[in-house]
């Protein structure tokens, strides 16, 4: 049996990862020191058996100091419909909104993160699990995080940020009196859909059929559909609802777009299309279709431009209303939050790639230019 003790032995066995039930984290500073120690005292001629005996003696004495530390700092469960790549920016300000109330984590509160990536069906076994570890708070991103959680619970008190509408969803009672364990952010997504086709008309004026990307699995596709179609009347615009949900759905619908020669794309609002934006953008530059979207992140990605609610302040807005839940606040009694900043972005390179020319009115008004 080989001797253990150099160096480099020691450094790689000071990395080995703890596991916990949230997951692997490093060995505590003071469990390597003492390790170290260990090791060094006995000269080069440890055996690794030996040196397994007491490292595995020193991540179970490790283990009541880490489970003291984890139960002395309430958890905020973070269950998010999206995936962490495109909605990292939003985490930051919820991080921010957090602070803003007195909580800063790591310090005074902990955060337990879950992301769907679009995939709706894994939320309800991760609310599951953040209920399990008995969280404080849930912080539920998106429509189907927030349901899930409402379906999950009565008790654990959950902030959400939804597109849709909480009370014709069944998430709150009422806007000014939620009532129960739910309070949180409406973003308005869903009720802009007719504004961005507004909009998307100004740049594309030509455009004989403009395609409209849905979800149709989502609860409220029903009105997201009837509200474009009452607006495309309105317009004297032709409009081809698209449904997608999957994957596998995206590259399909593009196909069809493309068949049917439109001339402009809307992207309805959605976490599965946010979780898919890098994918969604480049179809759009591949077919040469113009397309419309509800973040900022699309345009910033290559996309031609957006029109909706600024998501970071919402996000930003949802950890205030955290925080006070922590300091002892019911979320009952918190009135539903209404996002009132939105944005215009605008994508001028896209724009000339696409040899589309931006009307004056719009450059004038827009929040946003990337060139």
């Amino acid at each position: 049996m080989s001797a253990f003790g150099s160096e480099a032995d020691i450094a790689l066995a000071l990395h080995i990862p703890l596991l916990t039930q949230s997951g692997h984290r490093p060995l505590p500073e003071q469990t390597r020191k003492l390790l170290r120690s260990a090791v060094r005292s006995s000269g080069a001629t440890m055996r690794r058996r030996e040196f397994i005996a007491l490292l595995g003696g020193a991540v179970v004495a490790a283990r009541p100091f880490a489970a003291c530390a984890q139960q002395a700092l309430p958890v905020v469960g973070f269950a998010n419909s999206g995936s962490v790549q495109t909605l990292a920016l939003m985490a930051a300000a919820y991080r921010k909104g957090l602070e803003e109330a007195g909580f800063v984590e790591g310090k005074n509160v902990l955060i337990e993160s879950r992301w769907a990536d679009g995939q709706y069906d894994r939320l309800p076994g991760f609310i599951s699990d953040l209920i399990k570890s008995k969280v404080a708070v849930i912080m539920a991103g998106g429509p189907p995080a927030a349901l899930a959680a409402k379906a999950a619970t009565s008790t654990i008190p959950i902030v959400f940020t939804t597109g849709d509408d909480p009370v014709q969803t069944g998430l709150v009672a009422s806007l000014g009196r939620p009532g129960g364990n739910v309070t949180g952010v409406h973003v308005l997504f869903t009720e802009l859909e007719s504004k961005k086709l507004g909009l998307l008309r100004d740049v594309v004026p030509q455009a004989d059929v403009v395609a409209a990307l849905v979800n149709q699995t989502r609860p409220v596709a029903g009105s997201q559909t009837a509200e474009l179609q009452a607006a495309a009347q309105k317009f004297g615009q032709r409009i081809q609802i698209i449904p997608a949900a999957t994957d596998q759905d995206l590259e399909p619908a593009f196909a069809s777009m493309a068949q049917l020669k439109v001339g402009a794309l809307l992207v309805g609002a959605d976490p599965f299309f946010n979780s898919r934006r890098d994918q969604i953008v480049s179809l759009a530059a591949r077919h040469r279709i113009p397309a419309i979207y509800e973040q900022r992140s699309f345009v910033a990605a290559g996309g031609l431009m957006s029109y909706g609610t600024n998501l970071a302040d919402a996000y930003r807005q949802a950890g205030i209303y955290t925080g006070r839940i922590l300091k002892g606040e019911k979320p009952g009694n918190m009135p539903v939050v209404q996002s009132t900043k939105f944005e215009l972005v605008l994508n001028l390179k896209t724009a000339k790639t696409l040899a589309l020319s931006i009307p004056s009115g719009l450059l004038t008004i827009a929040d946003e230019m990337i060139e």
